[in-house]
């Protein structure tokens, strides 16, 4: 259930911010949609558990957390990124402002409303702009249909959901961010594990490079054969 519209703007109490880590220590999201799909509601639930249902609209705000993940405490950053994704015909110089956002983060969460067809026609665009600027497929894209609770008000169905995310390799889930605050967690929670081991594995690969062959260790009794025999030629 929305609460009702606000005449007045509704400020939000400050999440608060984890203190910075190492450098690699930190989990980089992005929450990327058109307007209106419930980007800022799923971060803030996520961060409080809280929803709230009516949001000015923003410029892109980053949230900064410790977050618990498998028994440790990971640094997690949510980038949300405004609600400019349209479908139309410059939609690649409107994707081209968001190149830093996606050069930026490691995981992401496409989001469209099951309400809101074009939100919906939104997500592949957005998801190959985020292939051209990671073209590793293993980078985690997770595509979710928000507002499930609306069922009379649906305009796609979850097989058009699933259908997309097959087509592009991605995982897809509804969910409804006002009624389900586990559902919301667990979709956070499973990005930050896949771009966890993504790290992982990384981190693996650099130290690998790395390892430069030790040269061999010169034989000692020949060394000391030569010297011996250097030290008698003198002699005579």
């Amino acid at each position: 259930m929305r609460l009702p519209s606000m005449s007045q703007p509704f400020l939000l109490a400050p999440i608060a911010e984890c203190a910075p880590g190492p450098p690699g220590a930190q989990v980089r999201l992005a929450v990327m949609g058109a307007r209106g799909v419930g980007k800022s509601a799923m971060v803030v639930r996520f961060l409080t558990k809280r929803f709230i249902g009516d949001y000015e609209p923003n410029t892109g705000n980053l949230y900064s957390r410790l977050v618990r993940l498998d028994g440790d405490h990971v640094a997690v950053q949510i980038q949300d990124t405004p609600g400019c994704i349209q479908v139309q015909e410059d939609c690649v110089q409107v994707l081209d402002s968001l190149s830093r956002c996606v050069k930026w983060a490691e995981g992401f969460l496409l989001v469209y409303s099951i309400t809101d067809y074009s939100s919906y026609q939104s997500v592949q665009p957005l998801y190959q702009h985020i292939r051209k600027v990671h073209p590793d497929a293993r980078t985690p894209i997770i595509i979710v249909g928000n507002k499930a609770d609306l069922l009379h008000a649906r305009q796609v169905q979850a097989k058009e959901g699933l259908q997309l995310a097959n087509e592009l390799g991605s995982l897809f889930l509804e969910i409804s961010t006002s009624d389900d605050s586990q559902g919301v967690c667990d979709v956070f929670q499973y990005l930050c594990k896949e771009v966890s081991k993504l790290q992982h594995v990384g981190s693996t690969d650099r130290r690998r490079s790395s390892i430069i062959p030790r040269p061999k260790s010169p034989n000692m009794q020949d060394l000391k054969r030569r010297f011996k025999q250097a030290l008698s030629s003198k002699v005579k």
